[in-house]
């Protein structure tokens, strides 16, 4: 990539990074399935982690990632315990969207260890191993880095980028016609799926891609949202924002991105992003293929 191109990625990645700031929950959005999986509270549990620094929680800006899924019957509740096998059997499904180590909890720049020990990333993966079902979501750097650890024990390689579209979208669109939306039973029914900003990982040869990054830039600085012309970057070609894997008895989906399956408004002018842009109208219909695959 030459340097005049690199540099406009760099200010266009700088100005979208300046309109989502001051992100909150859009406590207005709604999204009801046509027809629910399961009658109001009687659907299988669902976890939503918070004891990882996590920057989308169930109270905050996952709030309307909840209310999607108990609209579908699901029954959703916190996660505030580290985790350990006596703890998960209490759920179906856990989700861990963009966690963080405590150390970079108001430091956004290198180094960003594991957001999990060692005892939890082996409490998670044998959880899953014997049954369970995981939805682990790591945003652009530094939360990719906080879950490369947890990743790579399923065979996952995060890469602890910001993975940045050469079209210069203000956000993403991942498309059936194009060989980005890639055939699954969870892309059923979606034609396009809208993305803002994540990042990107490699995949084992069992698992299969939902969200190919194509034409993208992977862009690796030392302290998030500051570009430099010396930045580190890869081209996109083989890395993905969107996969599912068998493991064991149990199933994993891993997403790149998690303000998809927010609702939020950013910035002054309080911009929708996430499931409340316009846009974005198959994210949340996406979302609940996600959870009935893992529900399955």
């Amino acid at each position: 990539m030459n340097a005049f191109r690199l540099l406009f990625l760099l200010f266009f990645l700088g100005l979208f990074h300046t309109a989502m700031a001051q992100q909150i929950a859009d406590t207005a959005f709604t999204y009801t399935p046509q027809h629910p999986k399961y009658p109001t509270g009687k659907g299988s549990v669902v976890w939503i982690d918070e004891a990882h620094m996590n920057f989308h929680t169930l109270g905050g800006r996952y709030a309307p990632f909840a209310k999607v899924l108990q609209q579908d019957g699901y029954q959703v509740g916190a996660n505030t315990q580290a985790f350990d096998m006596a703890g998960l059997k209490s759920c179906r499904i856990l989700v861990i969207s963009n966690a963080l180590d405590s150390s970079n909890a108001r430091n956004w720049n290198l180094p960003n260890p594991s957001a999990f020990s060692a005892g939890e990333i082996e409490a998670v993966n044998q959880w899953v191993k014997n049954g369970g079902r995981l939805l682990l979501i790591a945003d652009h750097m530094p939360f990719a880095g906080a879950a490369e650890a947890l990743g790579r024990s399923f065979g996952i390689e995060f890469l602890n980028c910001f993975a940045n579209d050469n079209r210069r979208r203000s956000y993403e669109r991942f498309f059936r016609e194009n060989g980005t939306l890639l055939p699954h039973p969870i892309t059923q029914g979606i034609d396009t799926v809208v993305t803002f900003t994540g990042s990107a990982f490699r995949i084992p040869a069992d698992a299969t891609p939902l969200l190919a990054l194509k034409n993208y830039t992977l862009i690796m600085p030392a302290v998030a949202w500051q570009f430099e012309e010396n930045s580190a970057c890869l081209p996109g070609d083989g890395y993905f924002q969107g996969a599912c894997l068998p493991y064991g008895k149990g199933r994993v989906v891993v997403m790149g991105e998690a303000a998809m399956f927010s609702a939020q408004l950013a910035g002054p002018n309080r911009s929708p992003v996430g499931m409340n842009t316009p846009e974005a109208g198959q994210n949340a219909p996406f979302l609940l293929n996600i959870l009935h695959w893992l529900d399955e």
